[in-house]
Formats: C-alpha cells, sequence, structure tokens
C-alpha cells in the first residue's frame, strides 16, 4: 500500500515536471518565433531605408539638374539684359555725376572765395598796422613794433619795421622750417613788400601745397623740399640760385638751427631771424649736440629738449660778425643785423632784451600737452647733454648752477 502511494506520487511529479518542460518548449518557441518576426521587420526596414536613400538621391539629382538649367537660363539672359539695364541707368548716373561735379566745383569756387577774402582782409589790417609803426623814432624795444598776420607770434611787425630802417643788399628772403608756409616769418613780407623768396621744408607734401596756392604764382617764389642739414645748405641755397647777398635768412628747424648758421657761408645776409630756446636758460651758452638727424621729439618726448639757448646764439652772432637787436615777446626768436648795417637801427633801440617764455607746449610720454610750466620745464629735460659753446665741455642741464637770470625768474613768475 505505501509502496503504491509512493510510486503514484512519483507519477505525478513526473507529470508534473512533463507539463513544466511541455510549457518552456512552448515559450522557448514563442521566443523563437518573435526573433523571426524581429528579423524580418529588421530586414523590411533595411529594404525601406535603402528604397527611401535611392529615392532621395534621385530627388537630390533632379533638383540639380533644374538647379543647372535654371543658372544656364540666367546666363544666358544676362548678356541681353545688363546692356538694358545700364543703358536705362547711363543718363541718370550721368546726370548725378554732372551735378556732384558742379557741387564740387561750386564748393572749391566759394572755398577759394573765402580763403581770399580772408587772406585779403588779414593783409589789409596788416597794412594798416604797418603805417602805424612808428618810424625813425625810438622805441623801448622790438615788443613795441609786434604784429601778428601770418607769423606765429609778432614777427610780422618786428620784419616790417626791421624792413624800413635797414638798408638791405636787395629784397630777397631765405626761409627754412616753413611747414606748408601759411604761418611763417616771411609771408607778410613777401605779399605786402613783394619780396622774391625761398622756402624750404623738410616734408614734401608741405611744399606741395605752397606750391598749389595763387600765392606761387602772383609773386616769385620758390618753394623746395629738404631735410635741412649743416652739411647740405650751402649746396641748397647755390642750387636754387639764392648764394651771396641776401636781405633776410629766417632759421626754423626746432633741432640744429645753431649749427646750421655757423656752417652757412654761401650768402651775406643783412639780418638774420633764429630761434631759440628759452628753456635752456639766458646765462649760458648751450646748444644742443650736432645731429644731423635731429628731430625734436624723437630727442626727447616732452618736446623742450631741442636748439639752443640765446646766450649761444648771441655767442655765435658775435662771431659771424652780427649785432644783437632783441627778441619778441614771446621769447621764440632772436633778430640780428650784420655789424656794419647795425647803425641804421641800433639808434632806434632803447634797449636790447632777450624775453623768457611762458608757453608750455610739453608734452607727457604719450604724446599729449602736459602743460608744464616755468622752471619745471627744465627739470623735465635736466639730464640730456648740452654744450657749452664758450668753452666746448659737454655737460647735462641740471649741472647748470643758474640757468637763469634774476629778470628771466621774475618774468616767469
Amino acid at each position: 500500500m505505501r509502496i503504491k502511494s509512493e510510486l503514484t506520487g512519483m507519477v505525478r511529479e513526473f507529470w508534473g515536471l512533463s507539463n513544466r518542460t511541455r510549457r518552456m518548449d512552448d515559450a522557448i518557441q514563442r521566443i523563437e518565433e518573435a526573433g523571426q518576426r524581429i528579423e524580418e521587420a529588421g530586414r523590411h526596414a533595411e529594404l525601406r531605408a535603402e528604397d527611401n536613400g535611392q529615392r532621395f538621391e534621385a530627388s537630390v539629382a533632379a533638383l540639380v539638374d533644374r538647379i543647372d538649367r535654371v543658372g544656364s537660363g540666367f546666363d544666358a539672359m544676362v548678356p541681353a539684359v545688363v546692356p538694358a539695364v545700364a543703358a536705362a541707368l547711363e543718363p541718370r548716373l550721368a546726370g548725378i555725376a554732372a551735378q556732384a561735379a558742379q557741387a564740387a566745383g561750386h564748393s572749391a569756387s566759394i572755398q577759394h572765395y573765402l580763403l581770399s577774402t580772408m587772406e585779403n582782409a588779414l593783409l589789409l589790417n596788416g597794412r594798416l598796422a604797418s603805417r602805424t609803426l612808428p618810424r625813425f623814432q625810438r622805441i623801448r624795444n622790438l615788443a613795441d613794433v609786434e604784429f601778428k598776420v601770418f607769423s606765429q607770434w609778432g614777427e610780422d611787425g618786428i620784419i616790417d619795421w626791421l624792413a624800413t630802417h635797414v638798408p638791405v643788399p636787395n629784397t630777397r628772403f631765405v626761409e627754412f622750417g616753413v611747414e606748408n608756409f601759411r604761418e611763417a616769418n616771411c609771408r607778410f613780407l613777401l605779399m605786402n613788400r613783394n619780396w622774391r623768396g625761398l622756402v624750404m621744408d623738410g616734408n614734401e607734401a608741405h611744399m606741395r601745397t605752397v606750391r598749389a596756392e595763387r600765392l606761387y604764382w602772383m609773386h616769385d617764389l620758390k618753394a623746395v623740399p629738404a631735410f635741412i642739414t649743416a652739411e647740405n645748405i650751402d649746396a641748397l641755397l647755390e642750387g636754387n640760385g639764392f648764394g651771396g647777398p641776401l636781405g633776410i635768412l629766417s632759421i626754423d628747424i626746432d633741432g640744429n638751427d645753431y649749427w646750421v648758421w655757423k656752417n652757412v657761408t654761401s650768402v651775406d645776409p643783412a639780418i638774420v631771424i633764429c630761434e631759440y630756446n628759452p628753456i635752456l636758460g639766458d646765462t649760458r651758452p648751450v646748444v644742443v649736440p650736432y645731429d644731423p638727424e635731429f628731430t625734436r621729439f624723437a630727442a626727447h618726448h616732452s618736446g623742450l629738449y631741442f636748439g639752443a639757448s640765446i646766450a649761444a646764439l648771441r655767442h655765435l652772432a658775435e662771431q659771424r660778425g652780427y649785432e644783437f637787436l632783441g627778441t619778441n615777446s614771446n621769447g621764440i626768436n632772436a633778430f640780428f643785423v650784420r655789424r656794419d648795417l647795425a647803425g641804421s637801427v641800433l639808434p632806434y633801440l632803447e634797449e636790447i632784451k632777450a624775453f623768457p617764455s611762458r608757453h608750455r607746449d610739453s608734452r607727457d610720454a604719450e604724446g599729449n600737452l602736459s602743460y608744464t610750466a616755468g622752471v619745471e620745464r627744465l627739470a623735465l629735460i635736466g639730464d640730456m647733454p648740452v654744450i657749452d659753446v664758450s668753452t666746448g665741455e659737454t655737460l647735462a642741464l641740471k649741472d647748470i648752477d643758474a640757468p637763469y637770470s634774476d629778470a628771466w625768474l621774475a618774468e616767469m613768475a
């Protein structure tokens, strides 16, 4: 009985295992069938993607072909359309060009008229000022006869007064360092007294500007581009027909003024005007060492290191046979007359005075105006070297014990 019961249990367990096995087989079969369906779906998807890609490539090829056909048609149209458009626009464009040319002509005419009117007004005022100058009577110093027409400060009046008193050998002048000659020492002399002149500047564009002005054909003037040095000055003067006796020589090159005057031998001017550097003082004859390539702001960023002291120019003038007459009141230009002609003008001067300056044109390291004034200007260039032309000694500016006289210090204060 007990064995039968165990056998029955074993049979039941066998059938249970068989059923579970069959169910597992059925599940495996279903999984396999699902995998087959997935594989088939994948193959269909690949076929559809391949078909879509082929259709896309065909569409792109058709679009490119259509663009090519349209472009070819447009290219064929351009030769026919462009001339027609240009022909239609040509009258309008010609009209616009004519109007622009007319407007430019009117503008140039107006500008010429305004400049001419302004220049005539300046010249008239200068002539009126000239007639008010004291003639053949004593004046205190050169500052009493200053007036400005075309000069930077008051040189026009001083030169006009000197031209009245000094028996010049001829009415010729040479001026260099003039830039475009709009602001210069001898322009009023040229236009008011009709002197003949030679002007020179190192900037070619400045000289072209001078040659383009109407005064260039209205007067006997020559404008020559040249960077002036002690070595080339005589060749330039002689080569341009201005050697020999001369009415006025005006030197203003912001650097080698002293050295150039010292080396001039080809001319014999009755009057010499030379820029001096008042910042170097008035007690010591000092000058910046010679450098044929010297330029003011390259030498020192402040622009204050250049030229010669007034004492140095007076020392040179005495060696060259000239008498010192004084300076303009702004302390920029010094005036000298040849010794044999000095008797014509010195009796009319109560004093021979050199003025200090109050201008504040110093620059900082970035090139901006710094407005340094008074004795502080000398401190900016104190380390720079100068040569004492009376002894040949080279020293730094800061080593000069008393560069300014009491009179200059009082006037600068």
